[in-house]
């Protein structure tokens, strides 16, 4: 048939498209047939060829890399394995069995709080960790903006321990009798351990949010008071909370890694005037308690030099512009 043509029309356009896509990449190692385990040969469906060549078959079924079913009479799949994967479209269908249900939940909770009563709508720990295993790596923040009883911290500690993960999380509950004595409490009991239950180790750290700071114009809000603003620039200074023991009665608010944090506001040396006291001055300097490394001070204003700043190892930040969070 050298030199001869022929031109053939398909009314079905898939069916088209599927002699096109084979015509153009099928070689003859690509239509042989296939005999199963069970002894059932197999050729390609109409339209089809083999995705593998011939030989590329052989050493795939020698590696025991082909599966024909649990009868082995089926068309062959290749057996391909989770690490050779980059990715996987889960499951849509979440049976019981594998991510619990409400009573499960009911359990856990009694089982931590030694409670029925403690929270009426838990969520199974499974169906959490269920989640965290589609969405999250080992070392990924998880926020939960209605954290109710914990179980979403108890599923990050969960996955954390199985898998050798460092992921974190945020919980955040309006209602500060759940926070305090359901939320707290579960993720303190599962960290530690708790009667049968295995300490998942970690840590927590209770927060709880205090008045807004800033009003609309970006400015110090009026009902603001020294320790509202005492506790928001120690954390931004140094990435710690104010120590409880702090002595919110003298402008240093307290040390960390040698850095000693200090706020002159709201008349915290005794002058309430518009600048007095509120403005780091060679007087307010001399005033202040001492401190030998590096020094951070929070203030409306400054009066000493750069120079004088950096000779002393001072960090001067202004209220209210150096004190948001970026």
């Amino acid at each position: 048939m050298s030199g001869y043509c022929q031109l053939i029309w398909f009314q079905n356009t898939d069916v088209c498209n599927s002699w096109r896509r084979c015509l153009q990449s099928v070689t003859p190692n690509q239509m042989y047939e296939i005999t199963s385990t069970g002894g059932v040969v197999h050729s390609p469906p109409e339209g089809r060829c083999w995705s593998t060549i011939e030989p590329e078959f052989r050493k795939l079924l020698d590696a025991g890399r082909i599966y024909f079913g649990k009868d082995g009479k089926s068309q062959p799949n290749t057996i391909r394995y989770l690490s050779e994967v980059d990715g996987f479209v889960p499951w849509t269908w979440w049976p019981h069995e594998e991510v619990g249900h409400t009573d499960e939940a009911r359990k856990e909770i009694r089982a931590l709080l030694d409670t029925q009563t403690a929270f009426d709508t838990p969520k199974p720990t499974r169906l959490i960790n269920r989640i965290l295993q589609i969405a999250t790596d080992k070392d990924s923040l998880v926020l939960d903006s209605f954290a109710g009883s914990g179980t979403t911290g108890q599923a990050v500690l969960t996955a954390n321990k199985e898998d050798g993960g460092n992921r974190r999380f945020i919980l955040a509950e309006m209602d500060k009798e759940i926070c305090q004595n359901a939320t707290a409490v579960r993720l303190a009991r599962t960290i530690q351990g708790y009667k049968d239950f295995q300490p998942l180790g970690g840590g927590v750290r209770f927060c709880e949010l205090g008045e807004t700071l800033f009003n609309s114009q970006g400015q110090i809000a009026d009902s603001v008071t020294f320790n509202d603003l005492a506790h928001h620039v120690f954390f931004i200074a140094t990435g710690e909370p104010l120590p409880h023991e702090a002595d919110l009665k003298t402008p240093l608010l307290g040390i960390s890694n040698g850095i000693a944090v200090y706020l002159l506001y709201n008349g915290i040396l005794g002058d309430k005037s518009v600048n007095g006291g509120n403005v780091l001055t060679r007087e307010i300097l001399a005033s202040l308690p001492p401190h030998a490394g590096t020094r951070i001070i929070y203030g409306n204003g400054c009066r000493i030099s750069p120079e004088r700043l950096r000779r002393e190892n001072i960090i001067f930040r202004q209220v209210p512009y150096e004190v948001r969070v970026s």
